[in-house]
């Protein structure tokens, strides 16, 4: 399990990286806000599945959760943490980068599975911002999390199927799922 405040760590190498490449995404960038909070890092990593390397977790999970929030801040899901610029397409292509920073870690690690979880989750973000629904983006990201720790699960998929189907109650759902998940990590063996 990462330390508590790992996902703000986390959240600082991210701009980090993309401050180290140079360029125009390095200028768009700069270390989050004392004190921000980063719970969808931290549950991924508190799974089974991140349990050889948590402090990765974090970070990819951190960095794909960043590319969300950088391309739904003018709508559902609040704002970047981490993002500066005013330009919305420079956001835009920083939101990119980072779903591609967390997505290629997590492909080069062989976890294809987590991917998948994190592919999906955003997905549904998008879909939840094209309806204008914060609750379906919350649940989402929080099944996500969880999905990218401990793997997928039979509920989780008919909760993900509900949302697409745009089921009104797929957010409870997905936390559901999400909650269920979190539990089978705290499972004694």
């Amino acid at each position: 399990m990462s330390a508590p405040g790992a996902g703000a760590d986390a959240l600082a190498a991210v701009a980090a990286t993309l401050q180290a490449e140079g360029g125009l995404v390095a200028e768009a960038v700069a270390p989050p806000p004392p004190g921000t909070v980063t719970p969808h890092g931290d549950a991924a990593a508190a799974g089974p599945r991140a349990a050889r390397d948590p402090a990765a977790y974090v970070e990819i999970v951190e960095a794909v959760r960043e590319g969300h929030l950088t391309h739904v801040a003018d709508g559902v899901g609040g704002g970047s943490r981490i993002v500066t610029t005013t330009d919305a397409d420079l956001a835009l292509l920083v939101g990119d980068r980072l779903y591609a920073l967390g997505l290629s870690r997590l492909a080069d690690r062989g976890d294809l599975e987590a991917v998948a979880a994190l592919a999906d989750t955003i997905v549904l973000g998008a879909q939840a911002q094209a309806t204008g629904d914060a609750d379906l983006a919350d649940a989402a990201w929080e099944a996500g999390a969880q999905a990218v720790g401990h793997g997928p699960s039979e509920a989780l998929e008919a909760a993900k199927n509900q949302a697409r189907a745009g089921d009104p109650s797929a957010s409870s759902a997905l936390r559901a799922a999400a909650r269920q998940l979190g539990r089978l990590g705290t499972q004694a063996p």
